[in-house]
């Protein structure tokens, strides 16, 4: 039987302790065989569109998470400085030419973050300082040449050496994220090791692509990152599906918006009746798609679990997408850069 552990939860009141479920047995314990890493997921609101202050939300949610002993900290989806939510829930920011769209990408554009950058520069030396591996969804501004004048959807990875282990653009924008964002290449489609535990992560839709998370299966991630806006249903069900085909542990991580930080060109459009634009969803699920941690819907929390990674050796024996189950005589897979 499982034994029940209650590692602590940071909200928004302080530490706390909430029962969270991880996976020991009494035998892996007693014996000494347990492989455990501390992960949190921070579902925060970023300081939309305020580059600087949402740094500074940054570094102190990385000093809370590092008191609480995580190794690894997650964010979500251009958590930096915010995902451009008008878009689903503004119906004329689409119109070709639409003045208030305008200002509000330039806003947008110029609170985005260089790789690299000073911001960039910051996030890596606080997770070299605090011996933290971070993972973080930033719009990327390319500051000179081809690119210039377009953002990217893009998930920072660094290591606990405070080095940025790996840049990832988004794919396929989705939708009409194309307004906003252009697309990635496969350059980032790997792994990371972070203190001999290897971290990968795709952003909200690429999920449903299944040859980039073949790409990411064979990277060999023990742990997956999936950024999301809010994970509702069917988020929930690709980030299970990701954790039982990949024999991997996922953090799923929603992020937050109220519905205060829409832009003022906007704010008339917004449902009165919902507070929440993003409603985080944020969940932490097993390498045989239970819940480590079930959902978290419309609060602030700096969710902490301890993952026992042996699970992932026990549930391989089942299926591995990258090995017995590949059959490379009758498949072939390439990635691209």
């Amino acid at each position: 039987m499982p034994t029940m552990i209650y590692p602590f939860s940071l909200n928004a009141c302080g530490l706390s302790r909430i029962p969270k479920r991880i996976l020991f047995t009494e035998d892996k314990m007693k014996n000494g065989q347990s492989k455990t890493y501390r992960v949190a997921l921070a579902q925060f609101a970023p300081a939309y569109l305020n580059k600087e202050a949402t740094l500074a939300k940054a570094l102190d949610i990385l000093q809370k998470a590092s008191h609480a002993s995580a190794q690894l900290v997650a964010f979500g989806e251009t958590w930096f400085p915010g995902y451009p939510a008008w878009l689903d829930v503004c119906p004329e920011a689409a119109l070709w030419n639409h003045e208030p769209t305008k200002r509000v990408f330039a806003r947008l554009r110029q609170n985005s973050v260089i790789v690299p950058g000073p911001e960039v520069q910051a996030l890596a030396q606080a997770a070299g300082d605090l011996k933290l591996a971070v993972v973080i969804g930033i719009n990327e501004r390319v500051e000179s040449g081809p690119g210039r004048g377009t953002l990217y959807n893009t998930l920072l990875t660094f290591t606990p050496e405070g080095r940025l282990g790996n840049t990832h653009r988004k794919l396929m924008p989705t939708y009409t994220e194309r307004l906003i964002w252009g697309q990635g290449d496969g350059t980032g489609l790997n792994a990371v090791d972070a203190g001999g535990v290897r971290v990968g992560g795709l952003i909200c839709w690429e999920h449903w692509m299944p040859l980039a998370r073949m790409a990411m299966h064979n990277s060999g991630e023990h742990i997956h990152v999936a950024v999301w806006p809010t994970v509702h249903e069917r988020h929930q069900l690709a980030s299970r599906h990701y954790a039982f085909e990949g024999r991997c542990f996922v953090l799923a991580v929603g992020l937050l918006m109220p519905r205060s930080d829409l832009p003022e060109e906007f704010a008339g459009f917004a449902d009165r009746a919902h507070a929440w634009i993003e409603r985080g969803g944020s969940a932490i699920i097993a390498p045989d798609s239970h819940y480590v941690v079930e959902p978290v819907f419309e609060r602030e929390e700096l969710i902490i679990a301890d993952l026992d990674l042996n699970e992932i050796d026990k549930e391989s024996m089942t299926l591995d997408v990258t090995g017995h189950y590949a059959r490379p005589d009758v498949f072939k897979f390439e990635v691209k850069g």
